[in-house]
């Protein structure tokens, strides 16, 4: 570990994914409520630029753009040392929850859109590298948080075709699935169709879930009409054998950070409860993080 990382650091908890949180550049542990235990970050936009701008976001600052250029050296630096002190050393019991003591996987996530950094492949060649290194258990996963927005740049597709033998996993985001909704929820003039050729690449390449974020904008949860675009979205998937693992549905865990922010209230779980029973009756598992 680098000195920075021996100073007093306080306990995390699941309302704490700061990215600073361990004192390093592109490094930080989460105590992660989707994966049950801890998620040891790589933050490939410290910039806080992403291509994307999700007014739920928890970013502080976002701004478009996107990753700048990585200083690999020092990326490779700090997640070595950093899994060596959670894998063998005092992190665990010092600053972690009894119930959370455990390594759940290594997260390409961070302030931003991960794969719009140009040097995406060599994050994941990387990634390979340090997990042997440092003895880490095949059960642990290679995880890519993403909106999936580049998957039809090659570069970023060899990347994900790597993370396959990492026990890797890509998280893609379908919050909405209308051209309407995608603009009013994640600020881009987006195509559906567009993104279901993007998840199907994702999903040959490597193990993909679908991630959905679900609020009320203004005390109304998402309309009839977004529901069933989502719904046939999803049945798509199905009919046309894009292999899916199943959907990630959460709520606001967290504040946003947008100038939407005071427009944005969680809904009941019993509501994402009911959304997870109508996708598992289209075919495919859901899981409820409120």
């Amino acid at each position: 570990m680098t000195p920075r990382t021996r100073q007093p650091l306080r306990p995390l908890t699941r309302d704490d994914h700061s990215r600073d949180s361990a004192g390093l550049e592109y490094v930080y542990p989460v105590v992660s409520r989707r994966a049950g235990g801890v998620s040891v970050g790589v933050n490939l936009n410290p910039n806080n630029a992403c291509n994307w701008r999700c007014i739920y976001c928890q970013v502080p600052g976002l701004r478009r753009g996107r990753a700048p250029r990585i200083d690999l050296g020092r990326l490779e630096s700090e997640l070595l040392g950093f899994l060596e002190e959670v894998l063998r050393g005092e992190f665990m019991e010092e600053r972690v929850p009894p119930q959370a003591r455990r390594l759940n996987d290594i997260a390409l996530s961070g302030n931003g859109e991960p794969t719009t950094c140009r040097q995406f492949p060599e994050v994941v060649d990387l990634i390979g590298r340090v997990r042997k290194e440092a003895q880490v258990p095949e059960s642990v996963k290679t995880v890519l948080i993403t909106n999936g927005s580049m998957m039809d740049r090659e570069p970023v597709r060899a990347g994900v075709a790597g993370m396959a033998a990492l026990n890797g996993e890509v998280w893609f985001k379908v919050d909405r699935a209308t051209p309407q909704g995608m603009l009013r929820v994640n600020g881009v003039r987006g195509s559906p169709e567009n993104v279901f050729a993007k998840l199907a690449a994702a999903a040959a390449l490597c193990p993909t879930w679908i991630q959905t974020c679900v609020f009320r904008l203004d005390n109304e949860p998402p309309s009839r009409l977004e529901r069933e675009a989502y719904l046939a979205f999803l049945r798509r998937c199905i009919v046309e054998s894009v292999p899916v693992r199943g959907v990630l549905i959460y709520g606001l865990a967290r504040p946003s950070l947008q100038p939407e922010a005071a427009r944005l209230t969680p809904v009941a779980r019993s509501w994402l409860e009911a959304l997870a029973r109508e996708i598992e009756a289209i075919g495919l598992p859901a899981k409820v993080n409120p």
